[in-house]
């Protein structure tokens, strides 16, 4: 067994292996307070014939790693992996996909499970840096280490490795992953910070992940496996020299055609035009040419944005493609509106639910309850594909969640805007940024809707070209300067700051002068996109949508919930089934606030007044017609409304003297009395004597004044 230790954030990190899971080609547990995170690799032993790197990564989160047992029929875990599994299996597979050898075509799984859970550590920045040690550990070529780090800013301060306490404190939460050299990944949000103390942040984070990286280190020279010998295909530099011949000046065409369908009708024409000249040279190398075409573009396109600032659809690099927005698109939904950016179009609906609708997510830490919730669609039709339709793939829950996390900041409490909302994002063009284009609908969507969002978000994708010293930012990002480029760059926030913040670096040397570039473009780019949003919609708009629920909200005394429940549920049902079975009533027992949720405005309004006649109490003073419940030889009681009776004395009965009860009141009258007293006990005094006196002496004075 091997074992290495270091300090981060004030506490120990530790790194071992040899102990367990030996028969992995790499196996690593990473230890962190009382958060620990087993990691493994294995790579299959045979090749395949493919044209990707066949690289998955799993993370599990198990129950009894916090001490509890999973729900369900089978309480076991390992069924469909949660949002988080999901979103930590993406940030640990981002930075270390482009550390594999190129040509690397040999299955290879990692997984990290946990297997014990400090509630106050994220095991999800443990699950990276044990990751890139469980490759180091292993024969498998790998170009790392990289390491992992979270950063936070408590009462202006820095914090490293916050933890979920600091978090709730903290106004940003960024995982940074990098290696010696640089940044390599960042995914976080913020509450609306500047770009410096974000440009600031990034850079701290990078130098507090560097004694992780030593740690691996240490550990390789200790437990380290010898790599295997593996060599990159040689490149037929022939062959290769032929195909750019034969394709520069196609190859040229295409990057002056804006259009992205027409541009790729041309990059197949232009491939079977290659390979029809090469003729049975290249037969069973099709891929083999398809790349040196995928190069030549990509040397191309960026000789052009470098040395002439022009861009593919004819932008230079700080131009934000036309944009166009449009709300209350759909006449039946809540709040709508269809956000379109160059080629990147996105329809975004809002729904707005009772609180019971809110998601409950029970994960082996916490269990946590969503009253907004954000999910985004990419169905094949948006790129001109034909896929078979699934479930949500995990791209579609990563998106989703880097837009919820923009979102979230600006959207209002429970206590003011009481209702669960929903927003759904369907791509219905994609061409770059439909994550950032999701940003931007749901909140037109959100405010068509009349959410009262406490400002506006906007969201932009940036890019990088550099070649040495020559660098360009590019604003605004195509797909395919996405692949071509060597940063994707996404920044969302409001007029005030930052709020969601995701990059993907594919070199090394991003200086912090380029990173500062990059994120002051980023924020004149939102600027002009929130301007641009303004003049559709300037403001939430002041009502809901007729076809959104209505909440009626009600205070009672929390003694009196039960009233409303009644036995088994039966007279809340029974208000809901006299409402037409229309209404949704939220009740909280502990402070007795009751609210009610019905498209139906009257609906509604007959549920409250049902439930104030079920919890009203009586007041001294007023006056109540009571039905007589029970008589007795020194009085009657009298049911005021249902569950509260009072006593009329014998001696309130009437002016004169009254013999037997009976002679006024019997089981079943109704009678008009006056609340005299209600004593500590709760005790209701009640006189119908008191009645009938200030009813002749309204009558009176209503004589006297119709009489003048």
């Amino acid at each position: 067994m091997f074992q290495v230790e270091t300090e981060i954030g004030g506490r120990p990190f530790r790194l071992e292996t040899g102990r367990v899971a030996r028969q992995a080609h790499g196996s690593v547990l990473v230890s962190h307070g009382d958060t620990v995170v087993l990691v493994t690799v294995v790579a299959a032993e045979e090749e395949k014939e493919m044209d990707f790197l066949p690289l998955t990564v799993e993370y599990h989160e198990m129950y009894y790693a916090a001490g509890r047992i999973p729900g369900g029929y089978f309480r076991r875990e390992l069924g469909r992996p949660s949002e988080k599994e999901v979103i930590t299996a993406r940030l640990i597979d981002r930075p270390i996909r482009p550390l594999f050898p190129k040509k690397w075509r040999y299955e290879t799984q990692v997984i990290a499970t946990v297997l014990s859970l400090d509630p106050e550590i994220d095991p999800d920045i443990l699950a990276i840096t044990g990751a890139s040690a469980a490759l180091e550990l292993s024969p498998l070529p790998f170009e790392g280490p990289i390491a992992a780090v979270r950063i936070g800013r408590v009462n202006g301060q820095f914090v490293l490795n916050p933890t979920a306490s600091e978090l709730r404190e903290s106004e940003l939460n960024i995982v940074v992953a990098g290696s010696e050299e640089a940044i390599v990944m960042v995914e976080g949000l913020a509450r609306e910070v500047s770009e410096a103390v974000m440009e600031e942040a990034l850079f701290l984070a990078h130098e507090g992940l560097k004694p992780l990286l030593a740690l691996q280190r240490e550990l390789r020279e200790k437990a380290g496996r010898p790599k295997m010998a593996f060599e990159e295909p040689p490149v037929d530099e022939a062959l290769k020299s032929r195909v750019f011949e034969l394709a520069e000046g196609g190859v040229r065409e295409i990057l002056k055609t804006p259009a992205k369908g027409e541009r790729n009708r041309r990059r197949k024409t232009l491939f079977q035009e290659v390979l029809a000249t090469l003729g049975e040279e290249v037969a069973g190398r099709e891929a083999e040419v398809r790349e040196y075409l995928d190069e030549l573009e990509k040397i191309r396109m960026r000789e052009m944005v470098l040395s002439e600032g022009r861009r593919i659809d004819g932008r230079g690099p700080e131009d934000i493609r036309p944009i166009s927005c449009e709300v209350s698109v759909l006449p039946r939904t809540h709040g709508s509106a269809l956000f379109s950016r160059g080629e990147t179009q996105v329809l975004v609906v809002t729904t707005l639910g009772s609180p019971e609708e809110e998601q409950r997510l029970d994960l082996p830490g916490e269990e946590i309850f969503k009253h907004f919730i954000l999910h985004y669609n990419f169905p094949p039709f948006c790129v001109g594909e034909v896929k078979p339709l699934r479930g949500p793939s995990r791209r579609e829950i990563g998106h989703g969640m880097l837009a919820e996390r923009a979102l979230s900041p600006v959207i209002p409490g429970e206590e003011e805007f009481p209702y669960t909302i929903r927003v759904v994002s369907d791509v219905l063009e994609s061409n770059g940024s439909s994550s950032m284009a999701t940003v931007c609908g749901a909140t037109l969507s959100l405010m068509d809707a009349g959410v009262p969002v406490r400002d506006m978000v906007a969201g932009i994708a940036m890019g990088l070209v550099k070649e040495g010293e020559r660098v360009v930012v590019l604003t605004d990002i195509l797909g395919d300067e996405d692949r071509l480029g060597d940063m994707d760059f996404k920044v969302a926030g409001t007029e005030r700051g930052i709020t969601a913040f995701q990059m993907d670096v594919k070199v090394a040397g991003i200086t912090r002068e380029i990173m500062a570039r990059a994120l002051e473009q980023a924020r004149e780019a939102r600027l002009k996109i929130l301007e641009v949003m303004r003049q559709t919609i300037a403001r939430p708009r002041e009502t809901l949508s007729v076809y959104a629920p209505r909440v009626i909200t009600l205070e009672i005394n929390p003694e009196k919930v039960g009233q409303i429940i009644g036995p088994g549920g039966k007279t809340i049902k029974g208000i809901i089934a006299a409402c037409g079975g229309e209404v949704k009533i939220d009740i909280e027992d502990q402070t007795g606030l009751v609210r009610i949720y019905s498209s139906n405005l009257e609906a509604a309004e007959k549920a409250a007044k049902m439930i104030e006649e079920l919890t009203q109490e009586a007041e001294v003073g007023k006056l109540y017609l009571g039905r007589v419940t029970r008589v007795t030889d020194f009085g009657a009681f009298v049911e005021l409304f249902p569950g509260t009776v009072g006593l009329i004395h014998i001696s309130q009965l009437d002016h004169r003297r009254v013999r037997k009860v009976t002679d006024i009141l019997r089981e079943g009258d109704e009678v008009l009395v006056k609340v005299i007293d209600i004593d500590k006990a709760g005790r209701i005094k009640l006189s119908r004597k008191a009645a009938l006196e200030e009813s002749v002496r309204e009558v009176e004075e209503s004589e006297k004044t119709s009489g003048q």
